[in-house]
C-alpha cells in the first residue's frame, strides 16, 4: 500500500527535525539530565513539527536505550510507538474530542500506572478547540498529576488556550521552517524516491508551502504524480498557480495602467483552469516584494521570490511609487477577502485588475491633465480650512514683495514634485506617508497647500516630530522651505453632509439637537 511522503518521511528522532534547533536541543538536554517537566505546550503554524516532536519526546523519555536525548529506534518500545501500538502513549485530537466527557475519560485513565513504559504520555493535538468545561476538567489533572503522567499539548492558536493552562506548561514556540531548509529536505527526499527534482522547482515548492514541511511534501507528492521529472512547469501545473512569466506580465500591465493586457493574461490563465483566488494571492506576494524593494532596498533577504526574479521585480518597482504600491496591496487584500463568498471568482479578480490599473497617485493624475484643467482644479481647492488646518509650528516664511497680500486660489499651482516628496517622506516616516496616499499638493511662492484624503493625517501630523519629517522631505526635494497649510477634504465633505441633514430635518419640522 502506497504511503504518502509526509508520513513516510516524518522525522523519527530530534536530529531529523529541521529549523527548530532551539527546541530540539532543549528537549534533548532535559531528557539527558532527567529533568523533564510534567506538561509541555507546543505552539506554531501548521507543518512546523509540533506533533512530530511530541511523538519523539514520548519515545525518548520511555526508551530504555536512549542515547544523547534521542530514542534508539531499535527497541520494542520505539517500534511499537512508531506503529501507534504502544498503549502508554495516548494521542487524542481535540478537534473531534473536545467535550468535558472526553477529558473526564482521560482523567480517569490517568490514575492507572503505565503498562510497559516509565511514563504515560498524553498528546492532545489542536488543544485550543476544547470547550470551556473541558479545559476546566483538564486543569484539575494538570494541577496535581501522578508522577508517571506527562502532558504534551499542541496548538496552532495559542491565544485561544486559557492562561491557567498555559501557566502550568513549559511553552515552546515553533518557527516557520526556512525555505532553504525545506528545499534541501525536498531534494534529499527526491534522491531516495523514484523521481528527479530540479533545484528551482524545490525552491518554488518551498516558497509555496509557507514555512510548513508537511505542505511541501504533500505538494511534492502531487508533482511526482504528474511527472517523474519535476521542474518549474510541473510545480505550476500541479499547484494550479500561474507561470512566473504570466504573473510578471500582469504586474507589468498593472504598473503601466494597461487594464486590457492584464485582463487578457487573466483570461488565458482562467482558460487553463488556474485558480483565480490563488492568482490573487500570488499577486499579493509579489507586490509585497515590490513594496519591500521600494521601502528597504538593502534587505533583499526579506523578499519571498527566486533570486533570478529580483531584477525583474526591481524594474517594476521603478515604475511605481511607494504610495501606489500600498494602494494596490490594499485592493488585492480586499479582493482576497471577498473571493471567499463571491459568486464568480473570475469576475471578482477582473474587477480587481481594473482597479489596480486605475490606482495611481493623485499627483500623477493631475500631471496628466491639460494646463487649463490643472488651474481649474487648483482654484477649487480652498486656501485653508480654519477648523481643519495644521500649520507647522515656528515654520519660517520667506519674505515676498507683497508679503501682506493674502494669496488667492488662482495663485496656487499643482506641485508636480509631490509624488517625489511622498516617496522621500515614506522613507523617513512610513506611517505619515501612508496617510497621504491619494493626496494632492499645490504651491504658491512660499506657501504649500496639502489636500489630504485621509482624516488621520491631521492627527498624526501634530504628533511627535512628524511635522519636521514632512518639512525635511519637502526641503530634500524642492531645495527650499515652505509654510505648510493642510486640509482634509474627506472630513469637509462629511461635515457638509451632516449640515445638509440638519437643514433637511429643520425644514421638515423634525426637532434637532445640535451641540
Amino acid at each position: 500500500m502506497y504511503e504518502a511522503l509526509y508520513r513516510k518521511w516524518r522525522p523519527l528522532s530530534f536530529d531529523d527535525v529541521i529549523s527548530q534547533p532551539h527546541i530540539t536541543k532543549t528537549l534533548k538536554n532535559q531528557i539527558i539530565s532527567g529533568r523533564t517537566a510534567h506538561a509541555y505546550l507546543f505552539t506554531g503554524s501548521r507543518g512546523t513539527g509540533k506533533t512530530t516532536c511530541a511523538r519523539i519526546f514520548a519515545k525518548a523519555v520511555n526508551c530504555p536505550q536512549c542515547s544523547g536525548g534521542n530514542p534508539c529506534l531499535e527497541c520494542s518500545i520505539c517500534h511499537d510507538a512508531d506503529s501507534f501500538a504502544l498503549s502508554d502513549i495516548i494521542e487524542t485530537d481535540a478537534a473531534s474530542n473536545n467535550g468535558v466527557n472526553d477529558i473526564r475519560d482521560l482523567r480517569d485513565g490517568a490514575v492507572y500506572t503505565p503498562e510497559r513504559c516509565k511514563y504515560k504520555i498524553y498528546i492532545i493535538d489542536e488543544v485550543h478547540m476544547l470547550s470551556a468545561s473541558a479545559f476546566n476538567a483538564l486543569l484539575k489533572i494538570m494541577e496535581e498529576p501522578p508522577e508517571y503522567v506527562k502532558f504534551i499539548l499542541a496548538t496552532t492558536e495559542i491565544h485561544k488556550v486559557p492562561a491557567t493552562i498555559v501557566s502550568r506548561c513549559q511553552r515552546f514556540d515553533f518557527r516557520r521552517i526556512k525555505p532553504e531548509d525545506i528545499a534541501a529536505r525536498l531534494l534529499y527526499v527526491a534522491q531516495h524516491e523514484d523521481f528527479n527534482l530540479d533545484e528551482k522547482a524545490a525552491a518554488l515548492i518551498a516558497r509555496l508551502s509557507d514555512g510548513g514541511m508537511r505542505d511541501a511534501l504533500s505538494l511534492l507528492d502531487l508533482c511526482a504524480s504528474y511527472s517523474p521529472e519535476i521542474g518549474l512547469e510541473t510545480v505550476s501545473s500541479a499547484a494550479g498557480i500561474a507561470g512566473r512569466d504570466s504573473l510578471f506580465e500582469i504586474m507589468e500591465a498593472v504598473a503601466g495602467g494597461n487594464a486590457g493586457d492584464a485582463l487578457s493574461v487573466a483570461d488565458r490563465l482562467y482558460s487553463m483552469s488556474k485558480d483565480m483566488q490563488r492568482l490573487c494571492s500570488e499577486l499579493t506576494d509579489q507586490f509585497r516584494n515590490v513594496m519591500l524593494i521600494k521601502a528597504a532596498p538593502e534587505n533583499k533577504n526579506m523578499l519571498a521570490c527566486m533570486p533570478d526574479e529580483i531584477a525583474r521585480l526591481t524594474e517594476i518597482a521603478e515604475k511605481i511609487s511607494l504610495p501606489d504600491v500600498l494602494s494596490k496591496l490594499t485592493v488585492l487584500q480586499d479582493c482576497s477577502e471577498r473571493m471567499g463568498k463571491a459568486l464568480s471568482k473570475r469576475v471578482e479578480l477582473e474587477m480587481c485588475l481594473i482597479k489596480l490599473c486605475s490606482v495611481q497617485s493623485s499627483q500623477k493624475s493631475i500631471d496628466n491633465l491639460p494646463e487649463h484643467d490643472k488651474i481649474k482644479q487648483a482654484e477649487r481647492a480652498p486656501i485653508q480650512k480654519q477648523t481643519e488646518s495644521a500649520p507647522i509650528p515656528n515654520q519660517p516664511v520667506q519674505a515676498a514683495p507683497e508679503a501682506n497680500k493674502k494669496p488667492s486660489a488662482a495663485d496656487f499651482r499643482p506641485l508636480i514634485q509631490w509624488s517625489g516628496i511622498l516617496d522621500e517622506l515614506t522613507k523617513i516616516c512610513p506611517s505619515l506617508g501612508a496617510t497621504l496616499i491619494d493626496s494632492a499638493a499645490y504651491a504658491s511662492d512660499s506657501i504649500l497647500l496639502i489636500d489630504a484624503k485621509n482624516r488621520f493625517f491631521l492627527k498624526l501630523y501634530k504628533q511627535d516630530n512628524n511635522a519636521s519629517y514632512l518639512k525635511q522631505a519637502i526641503e530634500s526635494v524642492m531645495g527650499k522651505t515652505y509654510s505648510i497649510r493642510a486640509r482634509c477634504s474627506a472630513a469637509a465633505k462629511e461635515e457638509n453632509k451632516a449640515q445638509e441633514l440638519i437643514e433637511k430635518a429643520k425644514n421638515s419640522g423634525i426637532e434637532t439637537a445640535v451641540e
